[in-house]
């Protein structure tokens, strides 16, 4: 199924887009995975990137980040042209990215994995790590590979946060997880975005993307297919369900 990308909505408000992506294409080798994607993201905001899997929700992210370096388009953070940059100047500018296998070192232990990166201005302590989540405090001297999969995703999202971001890119963060955890960690963003933090959430669980998302971008094929305001959600839910279903 492919269809047409559409163009993405502009904000009534004055305020610039933190990140705008127009016209995106990527490609894995010769084959073409992202077709003219058009997205952006407001300071403050949280949006979702919801589809299939294979629709090519990871790719954008990839995409933006920098480590997926075959592409074309124009990708723009706070004003500035980082298409070009590698992943290490595009973390630099405030981007920080939670991917799905999480990446958390799994020979050091809880406390290293938090230590390690230098927290940058604006960063998480690793007290205040232990506060959003008490249970990596009660496992702080455990070897990440000894952790649940909900705590190496705390201890993933928080491990980022150190570095200060200014928007967070998450990659299915629900996936896997039992619901008491994923309240914690739908608990956490919603205190994230109050603060002005924006995130982008890459979702199949549309009950956890539509309690934080503002808007929703539907991805189908490598295409951005439709977009849904959060105060439309209840009115579109067959339609956005018959995205995800298999």
């Amino acid at each position: 199924m492919t269809a047409p990308a559409v163009s993405p909505a502009r904000s009534t408000s004055q305020t610039a887009p933190l990140l705008e992506v127009r016209d995106l294409n990527a490609y894995y080798g010769q084959s073409h995975v992202l077709h003219g994607v058009n997205l952006h993201v407001m300071p403050g905001e949280v949006v979702s990137l919801i589809g299939r899997n294979g629709a090519g929700k990871t790719t954008t992210l990839k995409s933006i980040m920098g480590v997926l370096r075959s592409r074309t388009g124009h990708i723009t953070f706070g004003g500035q042209d980082i298409t070009r940059l590698p992943s290490n100047r595009v973390a630099a500018r405030g981007l920080a990215w939670v991917p799905e296998e999480r990446a958390i070192l799994s020979s050091l232990t809880v406390r290293e994995n938090l230590e390690l990166p230098p927290a940058r201005p604006g960063g998480w302590s690793t007290e205040r790590a232990f506060e959003a989540f008490p249970v990596l405090r009660e496992r702080g001297h455990h070897p990440g590979s000894k952790l649940s999969g909900g705590e190496q995703q705390m201890l993933a999202i928080v491990r980022v946060l150190r570095s200060g971001p200014k928007l967070l890119l998450l990659d299915e963060p629900s996936e896997g997880l039992a619901p008491v955890i994923v309240q914690r960690i739908g608990d956490m963003l919603q205190a994230l975005r109050r603060e002005g933090l924006s995130v982008i959430l890459v979702e199949q669980n549309l009950k956890f993307a539509t309690r934080l998302a503002d808007r929703h971008y539907v991805f189908v094929d490598g295409h951005v297919v439709d977009e849904v305001r959060a105060d439309e959600v209840e009115a579109r839910r067959a339609d956005l369900l018959r995205y995800l279903s298999v």
